[in-house]
């Protein structure tokens, strides 16, 4: 095979991993050696293709996971902390949720949980929810940033979650921040038409979250701010799509993500009769609205040289997994079990191993939710027992009954929905 798409890792940079997002849940004293003491978080680390895991007590999430019921990695901010959703099933109940002006009564049989985990302490702490008898509203708005200098490892962080009200000028970001203990709303203009959103994640990047639709667009807002401004950066010519277009899979064709320091769109998404092709676009700074495109590459191409040969896969059209953080012409694909990396520049294959995720289960298509790209703190980095040698795929989970019901590919993990409002 050709060399890795890693090397040495370049001055200023961090070793960084393919995180699988749903973790597995261990038994008492199976998260680590100091399970007793309180540890509830492990990691087994792996070099790049391969998925590294990470493990969560039982304390996080204490009921068997189904593919209804499950823990799963919502962000991985550089500083070693990462956001998990733990939705426990329960009995059905009626909530009822008075709202100024407004009552709204509804039957929920799931009880939402979100922690904020340390990877490099071990330790998990659960976020309060926003208010009595609520909670999150929508997995895909809700992010997690470091506070400024807490980029190396350790000290506070803050989660936000967007709240537009579709239809109108109008929207809130629910902030909590660690240094308050609690969560505050903040009121901001809403920038966008009436159109639903289609939201797949939020990301940090240079101190603010970016909320993304691989349909439409992404917002951005700097959540410390007293009185946010929310900014909407549409996708580059050509990529918006109509609404609904490709509903609930665009994560198959389409990412977002940081590479060398800059914001990255990658795209494989192309209607019928278009060439099959990949293109790397690069939103020049944190204040831009234009990309440029900076790499573009057929599959045509990629398929013909010598190194895609040498892996044995077949020329059909990859799942797009996410870019090299370090190097934005280095794309992962997913294709039957293995992850491979492309140097798009010069459509040539510079890595490709085969991968074991935790879930998701077999009936679901794989896509790019199911990892993350993760930079890692000196702290975790450093500490050799957390590199595994040997991640095998003895720790998948038993593949839950074919009769349960299975969600459309669009509803895994993505639960919510957005407000909306019709003006008339």
């Amino acid at each position: 095979m050709a060399p890795t798409a890693d090397g040495p890792t370049p001055p200023g940079t961090s070793p960084w991993v393919i995180l699988g997002s749903i973790p597995r849940v261990a038994p008492p004293g199976g998260v680590g050696a100091d399970d007793e003491a309180g540890a509830d978080v492990s990691l087994a680390l792996a070099a790049p293709p391969r998925v590294s895991r990470l493990a969560v007590s039982e304390r996080v999430f204490p009921d068997r996971p189904t593919p209804q019921s499950f823990p799963f990695v919502l962000a991985a901010d550089r500083s070693g902390l990462l956001l998990l959703s733990a939705i426990l099933s329960t009995p059905p109940r009626r909530v009822v949720i008075d709202r100024p002006g407004h009552q709204s009564v509804h039957w929920e049989d799931t009880d939402p949980r979100y922690y904020v985990l340390d990877a490099a302490t071990g330790a998990a702490s659960r976020l309060p929810d926003p208010a009595p008898q609520e909670t999150i509203e929508h997995q895909a708005l809700v992010g997690l940033v470091a506070c400024p200098g807490a980029a190396g490892g350790g000290g506070g962080f803050m989660v936000a979650e967007l709240l537009p009200l579709i239809g109108s000028d109008k929207a809130h970001l629910r902030c909590y921040s660690s240094d308050v203990g609690e969560w505050v709303d903040k009121r901001v203009r809403y920038p966008l038409p009436p159109r639903p959103l289609a939201p797949i994640c939020t990301i940090s990047h240079q101190g603010k979250l970016w909320w993304a639709d691989y349909s439409w667009g992404i917002i951005t807002a700097d959540p410390f701010a007293d009185d946010p401004v929310l900014r909407f950066v549409p996708l580059p010519p050509g990529c918006v799509l109509q609404c609904r277009e490709a509903w609930g899979v665009l994560d198959e064709f389409r990412y977002l993500g940081v590479s060398a320091g800059r914001l990255r769109f990658v795209d494989t998404y192309r209607r019928r009769g278009d060439p099959t092709k990949v293109t790397v676009w690069t939103l020049p700074d944190a204040d831009a609205r234009e990309w440029k495109l900076e790499h573009e590459a057929t599959f045509a191409d990629i398929w013909a040289d010598d190194s895609y040969k040498a892996t044995g896969l077949p020329k059909e059209p990859p799942v797009l997994a996410l870019i090299h953080p370090h190097n934005p012409a280095v794309v992962y694909f997913f294709l039957e079990g293995h992850l491979f990396a492309v140097d798009v520049s010069v459509r040539k294959v510079v890595d490709c191993d085969r991968y074991n995720l935790v879930a998701p289960p077999q009936y679901y298509p794989i896509s790019n939710r199911f990892i993350r790209a993760w930079e890692l703190p000196r702290a975790i980095s450093s500490d050799p027992g957390n590199w595994s040698t040997d991640i095998s795929s003895s720790q998948e989970p038993t593949e839950a009954p074919p009769t349960r019901e299975v969600p459309s590919p669009g509803d895994y993990h993505l639960v919510g929905n957005t407000r909306q409002t019709f003006i008339g």
